[in-house]
């Protein structure tokens, strides 16, 4: 059998071992196996070297690979409108399988995430150092965990007697060039004095509601660790990204963040800093002079 067969096979199998955990419930394990089959698709499509598949093929090779990351995030998120369903992704079997021979026309409208590069944190700020004044602010966080998908929002710990767990929703961010934003989305992380994650890092789906000059989120974000056991002098950032078409890459616009003292119920609204995102927080340069934020509602769960 050929590579080529070879890899379609692990492709197929995979695509069925993440359907089977969906259909049975285990909802993790399948978010799990579409992520991965996700990436190795996405990656396939971005290899310059592959000759494997024309460019035809690679194109419905990166719209099964959205397929994936939407029942992903229909599957995290439940309040999602726009729900891709198992039935859905069910029907992408056969062509992933035939691969090699299907020649219809694909069955969503959707658009491969492929040309987009996939950057690992701190990449992106390499590419854009001509575009920085001071790319010299921007501190590498140190990965303790895995990076995620788009999309990839946890749910709340299990609470524990005496201890404090925190809910973030994030309403919306004030921007004046709120409109022209595409794809945007939010990147959560909560990190320690030397820019260490002390949890996994979390992304939002990407937020579709625009007015004016903000941009809509209305999502909840659960902190996944108990108040109580955060570090001293941890804080919680929040990274805006965005789409850049031109430069094919997703980028950070700005990002804001809360410290510890800042825990406490009800609503808040933090200020906007120039990117590169500056976890050590020592060269902070605000975005706009304008009254543009980032609006915040927490909310304290205690298990008395």
């Amino acid at each position: 059998m050929s590579d080529v067969n070879k890899t379609i096979q692990k492709w197929h199998a995979s695509f069925r071992k993440g359907t089977d955990f969906d259909s049975w419930g285990q909802l993790v394990e399948a978010i799990d196996e579409y992520q991965i089959l996700a990436r190795q698709l996405q990656k396939e499509v971005q290899s310059t070297n592959s000759s494997d598949f024309t460019e035809e093929q690679k194109k419905t090779i990166g719209k099964i690979a959205t397929c994936l990351e939407m029942r992903s995030a229909s599957l995290q998120c439940t309040q999602s409108k726009e729900e891709f369903k198992l039935e859905d992704l069910k029907k992408l079997e056969t062509i992933i399988k035939n691969i090699l021979t299907y020649n219809k026309e694909f069955p969503y409208d959707v658009q491969p995430v492929p040309l987009r590069k996939i950057l690992a944190p701190g990449e992106e700020e390499n590419l854009e150092l001509e575009e920085e004044e001071d790319a010299a602010a921007g501190v590498g966080s140190t990965e303790a965990f895995p990076p995620r998908a788009p999309g990839t929002l946890l749910p709340r710990l299990p609470s524990e007697p005496g201890m404090t767990l925190l809910t973030i929703k994030i309403e919306k961010i004030g921007l004046k060039d709120a409109g022209q934003c595409i794809d945007p989305y939010m990147t959560i992380s909560v990190k320690d004095l030397n820019s260490v994650d002390v949890n996994p890092v979390q992304d939002t789906p990407v937020a579709t509601r625009k007015e004016d000059t903000y941009i809509h989120f209305s999502i909840d974000i659960e902190i996944q660790r108990h108040v109580e056991k955060l570090p001293k002098g941890a804080a919680i950032f929040f990274e805006f990204k965005h789409y850049k078409p031109k430069k094919r890459f997703t980028s950070t616009k700005c990002f804001a963040f809360m410290e510890m003292d800042e825990i406490k119920p009800g609503p808040i609204v933090i200020e906007l800093y120039k990117k590169p995102t500056d976890f050590k927080r020592k060269k902070l340069q605000l975005l706009t002079k304008k009254p543009l934020y980032l609006h915040l509602h927490q909310t304290l769960h205690k298990d008395s």
